[in-house]
């Protein structure tokens, strides 16, 4: 098997390690780095529990391989809170929503609204729908989640 030296930054903690050629993003996170916050479901990219942020972007972590990943900056669920254990602003509006029940998918879709939302940007409800089209539920009915795109956007109730 090919093995490949990778250096990256995971919340915040520079990572330098040796992967199999073939070793998924997700699979790395979990297995090497401890990121259990990444749950990885389907493995075909199709139900979105394994979402990550790379380099400011949402990404499926079960379709990128760990050496894609050399050099980049990934931020998972585990990496969102403050130090003092504050919960980022979508984090706290899918608690303040009830937005979450079994959690299974919970981390990956709010890595989604966390790169929706980066920095001053205010998606529509519209854009947050779409955003949050790739992500299967199969406990909430989604209801919390649109409560929280509503949130998000500034859109009224």
């Amino acid at each position: 098997m090919s093995e490949h030296r990778i250096e990256l930054t995971v919340d915040g903690e520079q990572i330098a390690a040796t992967v199999e050629a073939r070793t998924s993003l997700g699979d790395f996170l979990r297995e090497e780095c401890g990121r259990t916050g990444v749950h990885l479901g389907c493995e075909h990219g199709v139900c979105g529990a394994c979402t990550v942020i790379v380099d400011g972007r949402a990404v499926r972590s079960c379709l990128m391989l760990a050496v894609q990943a050399d050099g980049v900056q990934v931020t998972t669920a585990q990496g969102l809170a403050a130090p003092d254990g504050a919960l980022s602003p979508v984090q706290q509006a899918m608690h303040d929503e009830y937005a979450l029940q079994c959690g299974f998918c919970t981390p990956g879709v709010v890595m989604t609204l966390t790169a929706l939302t980066a920095g001053e940007a205010r998606p529509t409800e519209a854009e947050v729908r779409a955003a949050l089209s790739g992500h299967l539920c199969r406990c909430t009915g989604y209801q919390g989640m649109l409560r929280v795109a509503r949130r998000l956007s500034g859109a009224n109730g």
